[in-house]
């Protein structure tokens, strides 16, 4: 494919069987259209983000190679989402089936409306950049640098790389 370009995308989950929920998406990020998986972290158990009374999560982090647009890509991203049964209410960072973030765009820095990429907590969170680090530790995040770096000053208190099917 040419004009492809390699983006980043963070999933998360912490309902109705959080792993096969991470692990399916892997799939259907490889069947969106002109987008391929290229390359995929393990699974991560961590803390709740926001309100305490709520599971633990499983993250991840994939890498894929396409040729959509970000906003069309953040489009198909959100129908994963929605065919995981995901509802978007008021409650930021509650508990839900699917959460899909587009971390990084090629060298791209978007922001506009719905849309800001690198997404703008990609450098204080573990759950985030750990299996980013697993995947691509020179990657270099426009306006915050490289992901190894960024990784080695994170503190990664209540994340625990998971393995084979824990």
């Amino acid at each position: 494919m040419s004009g492809v370009v390699r983006a980043y995308i963070g999933l998360g989950s912490n309902l109705e069987d959080p792993r096969r929920q991470v692990r399916t998406a892997m799939a259907e990020l490889d069947a969106l259209p002109y987008t391929r998986l290229v390359a995929r972290s393990s699974l991560y158990r961590s803390d709740p983000m926001g309100p305490p009374d709520q599971p633990d999560y499983i993250n991840a982090v994939a890498a894929v190679d396409t040729l959509l647009t970000p906003p069309a890509l953040l489009d198909a991203l959100m129908g994963v989402e929605r065919a995981h049964g995901r509802v978007r209410n008021a409650t930021r960072w509650g508990p839900r089936t699917l959460d899909l973030d587009l971390l990084v765009y090629g060298e791209g820095v978007i922001s506009e409306g719905r849309l800001t990429v690198p997404h703008p907590g990609i450098a204080e969170r573990a759950f985030v950049l750990l299996p980013l680090l697993e995947i691509a530790p020179d990657l270099e995040i426009p306006g915050r640098g490289r992901v190894a770096a960024l990784a080695a000053v994170l503190a990664d208190d209540g994340i625990e790389r998971l393995n084979g099917d824990e």
